[in-house]
């Protein structure tokens, strides 16, 4: 198995069952590049109601998921060295590194929150640290752990027909993604870059890297650190009259 084994944990399995069929993902599994396994947490819950969240305590909106049954959903699937996470807007903000560092693992447990969130026992209990996938509140954590899934199943060697195309995406390496054109050359008097079709692998690269920076600059300037910048990339952004970064700062 190249890739990590992923259990999603959640209360609503057909929300994705369906997701996880297609494309990419289901083309992986079918390969054997990697296992998801979806569970549903609800099937764990001990009483004829299948009742999986109370009011909380202290009084509140809204309705808490239960430790009962969620602790003993994550025990189900739980292997030595898995990785518990729990979906939430609380947890530490998804981006390229943190996806990295989870291809990497061999178990990946995502536990999809419901309601007003978790009983606080939950993530302490099963050792889970909290994910967000951005600062914005969702009604659960089920489309989040597909975005989790799919940005992991992407790095595993053997998913992508091209290896290099995961090493060229956006936030690899701290910059965004240039420009990407296809034919026809011309369309509705718009035309492709001369420069990329030129022939000339040199200045098709220095015109890409170019890109990159003036976009990063313009749209997220939050990403060039200085550690990201090297001289000729400095004396590019210069170029395109983003002068501030032509010096280490």
């Amino acid at each position: 198995m190249a890739g990590p084994r992923v259990d999603i944990l959640t209360l609503f399995p057909d929300l994705v069952e369906p997701f996880l069929k297609g494309s990419l993902l289901g083309q992986a599994v079918r390969k054997e590049l990697l296992e998801i396994h979806v569970t549903d947490i609800r099937a764990f819950a001990s009483d004829r109601h299948r009742t999986v969240d109370d009011t909380p305590y202290g009084g509140g909106d809204g309705m808490v998921l239960r430790c009962e049954p969620t602790v003993a959903a994550v025990e189900s699937v739980h292997t030595p060295g898995a990785r518990v996470l729990a979906l939430s807007p609380r947890g530490r903000v998804l981006d390229q590194a943190l996806v990295g560092e989870l291809a990497a693992e061999t178990q990946l447990i995502l536990l999809c929150g419901r309601y007003a969130g978790f009983d606080e026992r939950i993530l302490q209990e099963t050792g889970a640290d909290e994910l967000s996938i951005g600062d914005y509140v969702l009604s659960g954590g089920e489309t989040a752990a597909l975005v989790v899934t799919e940005a992991v199943t992407r790095l595993v060697p053997g998913v992508l027909g091209n290896p290099i195309s995961p090493l060229e995406d956006s936030f690899v390496g701290g910059l965004l993604e240039h420009p990407l054109y296809t034919r026809p050359s011309v369309f509705r008097g718009r035309e492709v870059p001369e420069v990329l079709r030129s022939g000339n692998h040199a200045e098709v690269e220095r015109y890409r890297r170019q890109e990159s920076l003036r976009l990063t600059a313009e749209r997220r300037p939050d990403l060039l650190e200085p550690g990201v910048l090297g001289e000729e990339d400095r004396r590019l952004l210069q170029e395109l009259g983003h002068g501030k970064y032509s010096r280490d700062s």
